[in-house]
């Protein structure tokens, strides 16, 4: 059997409004490196976005470096892969290859070429159990940039299908010419994958054109495992094989109720797969006050009395909240009398949502579709199939057909 640990979005070096979130990240990575010991797993496999931004700090990259030094003496003998994530600077996590190959370490920022055609041989390794035999394959793929996909293809979802059904093929075609051949396939990817949960406020739109998902359709059957990378909530999507590990940490407001952590993967011989989520235990608080609804100003004192909080901690360790404030009256002066009463409570305020009563305005009466102008019948279509508005050449081709008709 072999057991994989498949995490991602670790996002190094965010911040929170300004705050620092390193104590936090620390924490989680030590929590992973110890999973990954207690499980012996034979692969470490980061789904992209290592980093937070395409200009990591000095203190973000050595926090990677510690990490992957870390997980390298509590898994001798595992394979340990990184992939480049939208956010990741691609050429930044392959420039140090020569130091990682000394350290077993696999860093794939872009697709390879060989004479145009992709080449297998970089992004494919053996995943090998404690006893040195090779029970997996993995084909490491990263975030598919535009310089990755094909020029000719029917759309972003039609150019990414494309990209890895070459890639898949091509390193069939070369565990095919080994002894272990048959081994299990698994394979990353740095997507947003049709049916899988989003983080509102967190991750971007990832695909050039109309479409920002693939069908899960584009992984074939006969590949073990998915490792994804991109949605920070923990899910599968499609199959329980084609999963997001989510994120280390919240990253946002909307995240405050997953269960952030790992999934492990077992793959015994015969290729049947069992997928289990480890969970981590927060060592940094995320609190919305109130959990639902919003206060008034007097409300918030005695709110905030009540969260039970420890006048001693450190402040990397203070809680992060987010306030609804409800007002009735001009919303003047609102944020100073929030800070002075936070001021007085070891916390940091990340976000704050100002309230209002809405008084119910009359209904409008339903238009017909006669009085509907077609155009508008047209852009409000395009919006809701696509998720953007049509260019002015979609618009013309629309008034173009129309006259036609």
């Amino acid at each position: 059997m072999i057991r994989l640990l498949h995490t991602a979005d670790w996002h190094l070096g965010a911040t929170l409004q300004g705050w620092s979130r390193e104590a936090e990240h620390r924490a989680a990575l030590a929590q992973l490196v110890a999973i990954a010991k207690q499980r012996a797993v034979d692969a470490i496999i980061v789904a992209g976005d290592v980093f937070d931004s395409l200009n990591p700090s000095a203190d973000a990259q050595r926090l990677l470096y510690d990490t992957l030094r870390d997980l390298r003496a509590a898994c001798p003998h595992a394979r340990i892969a990184l992939v480049a994530g939208n956010h990741d600077p691609a050429a930044r996590l392959e420039a140090p290859r020569a130091l990682f190959e000394m350290a077993d370490v696999i860093s794939i920022g872009a697709f390879a070429r060989r004479d145009g055609v992709f080449d297998a041989r970089a992004h494919l390794s053996p995943i090998r159990d404690a006893k040195g035999r090779v029970g997996a394959h993995l084909l490491a793929l990263p975030y598919p940039r535009a310089a990755d996909l094909p020029l000719v293809c029917d759309g972003a979802d039609g150019a990414v299908r494309a990209a890895y059904r070459e890639a898949v093929d091509s390193a069939r075609r070369e565990m095919g010419q080994g002894e272990t051949g048959m081994a299990p396939l698994v394979v990353t990817g740095h997507l947003h994958v049709a049916g899988g949960l989003e983080s509102e406020g967190s991750e971007r739109r990832i695909l050039v054109g109309g479409e920002h998902a693939v069908p899960p359709d584009i992984f074939s059957p006969d590949i073990a495992y998915v490792a994804l990378g991109h949605l920070h909530r923990p899910q599968s999507v499609g199959r329980e094989t084609i999963r997001y590990a989510g994120s280390l940490i919240p990253m946002s407001k909307t995240e405050i109720d997953y269960a952030h952590g790992v999934s492990i993967v077992d793959i015994d011989d015969s290729g049947a797969v069992t997928v289990e989520h480890a969970p981590f235990s927060r060592t940094v608080r995320h609190l919305r006050t109130p959990a639902t609804g919003a206060l008034a100003i007097a409300e918030l004192e005695p709110a905030l009395q009540a969260l039970d909080l420890d006048e001693s901690a450190p402040i990397e360790n203070w809680p992060f909240v987010h306030l609804a404030i409800k007002v009735e009256g001009p919303a003047v002066g609102v944020k100073a009398e929030v800070d002075a009463i936070c001021e007085k409570f070891p916390l940091r305020v990340v976000s704050m949502t100002v309230e209002r009563p809405q008084a119910l305005a009359p209904a409008a009466a339903p238009l017909r579709l006669a009085e509907r102008k077609p155009a508008d019948l047209f852009r409000e279509a395009f919006e809701q199939t696509h998720g953007v508005a049509p260019t002015d050449d979609h618009l013309d081709c629309f008034e173009r057909l129309l006259q036609e008709g």
